[in-house]
């Protein structure tokens, strides 16, 4: 299995690559900035791209969505959860409000449901719904990997939490998300965050200091 994960812009969020090398297959998650660059990488992969997909629709998680579709020449769906539209849809006018500017998306064309399942080659991702953050943030719980692994995007840090201060978060929501869709994957599994280093299950339910078990 490929696993790439990298922060890109100004904001450093964690773009991810994961692939199935033998399949020549991988998907895209979270491309907030600077869409030249993952395609690059992309390109020294050698695999193909099938997917291009969205944790949730705030600026540093998808911002860099459409240079980098026009980057892999189109035809690569884009998946969002259907409750994030409303910001995904405003990704330039998010840009304003913190100094950027960002390129209109395309619309996306793979709606992450709960328990939609993307194959990449031997390996699947199961979308979990894990409102909090914003309305429609998703984590991908990645079944057929060598080890047990969740990308959550801005769910869930090493030590910490998503804000919940921004439109359509909730702190109720998210501990409720954390607590009933993260917390009972096994402990030893690996956590890839939107920010920061990569943690594990088990450690943040027994020490996070925000949301325990």
């Amino acid at each position: 299995m490929l696993l790439e994960v990298f922060p890109v812009g100004p904001i450093q969020a964690n773009c991810t690559l994961l692939g199935d090398e033998a399949a020549g297959k991988l998907v895209v998650i979270d491309p907030g900035d600077e869409g030249e660059r993952i395609a690059e990488r992309i390109r020294r992969t050698g695999l193909e791209p099938v997917a291009i997909l969205h944790t949730h629709g705030h600026m540093d998680h998808a911002g860099g969505t459409a240079e980098l579709l026009e980057r892999l020449g189109g035809g690569v769906p884009v998946g969002l959860h259907p409750d994030d539209l409303p910001l995904y849809r405003r990704l330039p006018e998010q840009g304003r409000m913190f100094g950027f500017e960002v390129q209109a998306p395309p619309e996306p064309d793979l709606e992450l449901n709960d328990g939609l399942r993307i194959p990449v080659g031997g390996c699947e991702l199961e979308v979990r719904h894990t409102p909090g953050h914003s309305p429609g943030s998703v984590s991908f719980v990645v079944h057929g990997a060598p080890e047990p692994l969740v990308i959550v995007g801005d769910v869930l840090f090493a030590g910490s939490i998503g804000r919940t201060d921004l439109w359509g978060g909730s702190y109720d929501t998210l501990a409720e998300s954390i607590r009933t869709r993260l917390y009972t994957l096994p402990d030893e599994t690996r956590v890839i965050s939107g920010h920061g280093p990569e943690t594990t299950i088990g450690h943040e339910r027994r020490t996070n200091p925000f949301v325990r078990s």
